[in-house]
Order: C-alpha cells, then sequence, then structure tokens
C-alpha cells in the first residue's frame, strides 16, 4: 500500500486497500451471533449493506460531531424550546416531558473538507448492530493501519452500550424491577430492508437474559393494562416503525399501551417531534432565532457552524428559491430514508410545483464527502457520517458510501464502512502503548503548512512501508511531541523533539537529522501545533 498522504482524510482518495475480511463477517453472522444462515440472508437481501474499504476522518471532525450532539441536546433541553416545538406537535407528542430519552438517534453529517455539516437527525436511525459486525471483520492491511482498525473488544463494548441503553430506559420510566422482555416492532418485519438486524439485535437481548421477540404492530393486542404479543407480556418496545405518531389503524394496540403507560416505547413520538421534525434545521441554523430561546454564544456559534442554512418553502419566495436551487438540497419536513428529497440542481418543473405545494425545506448544499475505491477517480463514491447517539453522547460513528443523490445501499462497491481515525468509533482516543502518554507528530512542508499526521502512519513512513509524493523533492520540518494523556486525550506536553527530513522524488522519507537554527518552528507555528492537539474540535488537520 502506499499512503501519499498528509492527513487522514487524503487517505479516501488514495489508500486503496480492502478492509473487510468477508470470511469472518460470515463467521460473526453465522457462528458467533448465533444466528446460522443469517450471512446467506444478507447477501441475497442487502448485497451492498457493507462497504469493502474503510473511511478515514480525522480525530477533530469526530471530536466537532460529538460537540455538535451535545449542542443540539442543550438547546432541545430548553424550556422555550420544548414549549415552542410541541405547541405545534400533535397530541400524543405532548405526553410528558421526562422519561425515556430515545435509543439510537442518528446524527448524519457530511464532511467537507474542515467542514462538518449536520444534515438531518434521525430518532430511530438503523444499522448500529450491523456496524458491530463489520468492527469484527476488520483487518489492517498495513503496520500504520493497526492503530486504526476497530477491534473486537470495541465491538463488543458497544453491544454491551446498547444493553445498557435499554435497561437505562426501562429505568428512566420509573420502573424498579428489572427489564425482562423486548419487542423489536416494525411493519411486516420479514420484508424490511434490514430484517437481518431485527434477528441481531433479538440474539442479543436474549444474549443478556432478556425475552425478545420480533413483531408486526398487527399482532401486537392491548389487554389486562398490558402490551402483549402471544402469552408474552411486552415490558418495552424498541420502535423501528416510521409511523412516527401511532397513527396508522395497525398502531392501535401500540398507541393505546402508549398512552395508558403500559409500555416503554423508545424512540417516542416525542422525540420525534423535538428533533426528527426537519424544520427545527431551520431554527438550529438561524442565530436570531437562536439567540431569543436564550441558547449561550458558544453553543449558538457551533450550532452555526454545522447546520447547513435551512428555511422552510414557501410559495411567495417561489421566484427567489427557484434561482437558487442549484446550492440548496429540498427535503420534506417528515420525510425519512431520504425518500421524495431532491437536490436542486436535478429539479424538473413538475417536481417544483409539488415542492411548493407540499411541506418542504430548502437547505444549502454541504458537499458530501468522496472516499475511492478503485484507480479510476471517475468513479469516486460519496459517503455521509452517522453518529448514533443517546443522552447526548456519541455512541458510535459510521460511514455510509453510496452513489446518487443520497443514500441507498444499493451501490456496489457501497453500504456501511467503518471509520477509521486516531480515535475509536464512539469518539475516545485511541489507547497507545503504555496508556498514559503518547507521541503525536507534525510535519511542516516548504509552503509553510502544518500537517498532523498520526504517529502509526509516520512509523510507516520512516520504514519506507509508506511514501508520501505529495512532498516529493521536499525538506520538511518534523516536530515529535510527546504527550501525557488524561482519559485518553491530551493533557500536557512532557517533551518536544524536532528534525529536519528529506523526501526524495518518490516520496519516500531519506533521512532525519537535527535541526539548524532555521528549522525550528516559529512562534505562530508552534501555537498552530498546540492548537491542532489541543483544541480538538476546534482544531483543522
Amino acid at each position: 500500500m502506499s499512503t501519499p498522504t498528509a492527513t487522514l482524510e487524503q487517505l479516501n482518495r488514495e489508500c486503496l486497500c480492502l478492509s473487510l475480511d468477508r470470511d469472518a463477517l460470515a463467521r460473526s453472522l453465522d457462528a458467533e451471533l448465533g444466528q446460522p444462515g443469517l450471512s446467506e440472508l444478507v447477501r441475497e437481501r442487502c448485497p451492498f449493506v457493507f462497504a469493502a474499504q474503510p473511511v478515514f476522518v480525522a480525530a477533530p471532525r469526530i471530536r466537532r460531531m460529538a460537540q455538535v450532539v451535545r449542542a443540539v441536546e442543550s438547546v432541545v433541553a430548553l424550556p422555550a424550546y420544548l414549549e415552542l416545538t410541541l405547541a405545534a406537535a400533535p397530541a400524543i407528542a405532548r405526553l410528558g416531558t421526562a422519561g425515556p430519552r430515545g435509543v439510537f438517534f442518528g446524527y448524519d453529517f457530511h464532511l467537507e473538507q474542515d467542514r462538518v455539516g449536520l444534515i438531518e437527525i434521525n430518532t430511530n436511525a438503523g444499522g448500529a448492530m450491523l456496524n458491530a459486525v463489520l468492527a469484527r471483520a476488520q483487518r489492517a492491511c498495513c503496520e500504520a493501519m493497526d492503530s486504526m482498525v476497530p477491534t473486537r473488544a470495541s465491538a463488543a463494548a458497544f453491544e454491551q452500550r446498547i444493553v445498557d441503553m435499554f435497561r437505562q430506559e426501562w429505568r428512566l420510566a420509573g420502573h424498579s424491577r428489572p427489564l425482562a422482555s423486548i419487542a423489536i416492532v416494525d411493519s411486516a418485519p420479514p420484508e424490511q430492508y434490514l430484517y437481518a438486524e431485527f434477528l441481531l439485535f433479538q440474539e442479543l437481548f436474549e444474549r443478556h437474559g432478556l425475552r425478545a421477540v420480533i413483531a408486526d404492530p398487527r399482532f401486537l393486542e392491548w389487554r389486562d393494562g398490558r402490551l402483549w404479543h402471544g402469552n408474552l407480556a411486552i415490558d418495552l418496545v424498541y420502535n423501528r416503525l416510521t409511523d412516527f405518531y401511532l397513527e396508522q389503524p395497525e398502531s392501535a394496540a401500540l398507541r393505546e399501551a402508549y398512552v395508558h403507560q403500559g409500555v416503554v416505547l423508545t424512540p417516542h413520538p416525542q422525540a420525534h417531534a423535538l428533533y426528527a421534525d426537519k424544520r427545527h434545521l431551520a431554527l438550529l441554523s438561524d442565530d436570531a432565532r437562536l439567540r431569543a430561546l436564550g441558547v449561550p454564544k458558544e453553543t449558538r456559534q457551533v450550532l452555526l457552524d454545522a447546520v447547513p442554512h435551512t428555511e422552510l418553502v414557501h410559495a411567495a419566495d417561489g421566484e427567489r428559491l427557484w434561482a437558487a436551487r442549484r446550492g440548496l438540497f429540498f427535503k420534506p419536513v417528515a420525510g425519512f430514508g431520504s425518500r421524495a428529497a431532491y437536490r436542486g440542481d436535478k429539479l424538473t418543473r413538475r417536481v417544483w410545483q409539488e415542492i411548493l405545494a407540499g411541506d418542504y425545506v430548502a437547505q444549502a448544499i454541504v458537499p458530501p464527502g468522496e472516499r475511492l475505491i478503485d484507480d479510476d477517480s471517475a468513479h469516486a463514491m460519496k459517503f455521509d457520517l452517522r453518529a448514533y447517539a443517546y443522552n447526548g453522547e456519541a455512541q458510535w460513528v459510521a460511514a455510509r458510501m453510496y452513489r446518487g443523490q443520497a443514500t441507498n445501499f444499493r451501490t456496489p462497491g457501497g453500504g456501511f464502512a467503518p471509520v477509521y481515525s486516531t480515535v475509536d468509533a464512539s469518539g475516545r482516543a485511541l489507547r497507545r502503548p503504555g496508556g498514559e502518554h503518547a507521541s503525536y507528530v507534525f510535519l511542516l512542508d516548504e509552503a509553510g503548512a502544518v500537517h498532523a499526521v498520526p504517529h502509526g502512519l509516520y512509523v510507516a513512513l520512516a520504514r519506507h512501508e509508506a511514501a508520501a509524493p505529495a512532498w516529493a523533492g521536499q525538506s520538511l520540518r518534523l516536530a515529535d511531541w510527546y504527550v501525557r494523556l488524561k482519559d485518553g486525550e491530551p493533557d500536557s506536553i512532557v517533551n518536544e523533539t524536532y528534525g529536519l527530513a528529506r523526501v526524495d522524488e518518490q516520496g519516500l522519507i531519506q533521512s532525519v537529522t537535527a535541526p539548524a537554527d532555521a528549522g525550528w518552528p516559529t512562534s505562530e507555528e508552534r501555537e498552530r501545533m498546540h492548537a491542532m492537539l489541543f483544541a480538538g474540535a476546534e482544531s483543522v488537520v
């Protein structure tokens, strides 16, 4: 493998190695998770659900995503926001403002150079268990990737957090006895594209001592003050329905159980009303409205930097929006799964009239990331990033690769992809040997730019296991900082070492020598490195 890169994001263009071990994936699906035949079901039902290559994301981007999640949660918690949003929501969404929080929120981001753009929030995001399986089936293509590949331990820890999350929802509903039974509910589950994931959840719950069934809401019963599936009394429903407010006739029993507090439903109608209505993106991207709600300046800045400008589509603004359409993405207020969503540059006049007559928002386009999976740059894949979150904290970050206007799981080579970074998929810093200290490497090029380089990648460059053609023929200044960690994050600098590195015409580092006086970083350059290391989400790699 050759890695001509100074930043992790560049690997998305130039690392073409496969990371998915398909034999290990089949074993995880069939044997280790106790579901014989599941790998065959996945191949037949959703052959493009797993990508063969990872997506590389720099640690500050992942930390920025986590910061955005926390910022949104802080706004949603404001009494003024609750009053404003719930006043316009259906009555079922106004049942209580405390209790279960809602599992598996999906914060979906686009990644454009140094910016992350929050394009939407989903309250029943799928794919979490599939990504845990995918993490088990990864292999490093070279030594430089060793520290970035998700481990089996991280996948197991994620699964434990999933189970803990459902038990926490049960406790938040006011129950003192242990959670005993869960129904995974969706319309016609065996026909769902991600039915395999329902089977994985069922096995996970049962492995942790919980009775679990997969159920169509039509086969649930409300009787004797409990929700029943056959002879099994259901404590908690893991809700995968897109009938968000339980308005369809087939949801009648579940609705009755929820209204009468006879079952814990998660995620629930109020969660959808508070987070997933796309009109809220217009609020979150409007400084004046955020200010009126009492949102602190620092939080407003995080949101304004990350949430693309969004506005409601009104017929009176039709001429202006049509003229600006090439820079806009149009989404139905209550849409999901990219249904009836359109890029402005693809619009026809007929569809435009439908948008004007419907409930839509117009969102400024933040381009998705790009990932090359072969040598043909004309066939780059797009990708977005999904942060699975609970109670304001990111639990896992996954990528979704695709071609077309939006994610579709129909593209050969696409699907869920693991995120490789210098932090793990939960956003926590990777543990290094010794645990309490780590080395951070910066390279300063002849143009005066400062590049943070993962230590494993720098080692591979120094050993000629990787190359950096982008720096061919240059003399680089090298900074190696030995840093004390606190809770896995940089805390203080213990030692600084500097050198000069010569790169040959093939992009190989040929020598590292002590710097002359002119080789030391300037105070401005050192401040830049310091900011990149300690500012976290504020820095630019």
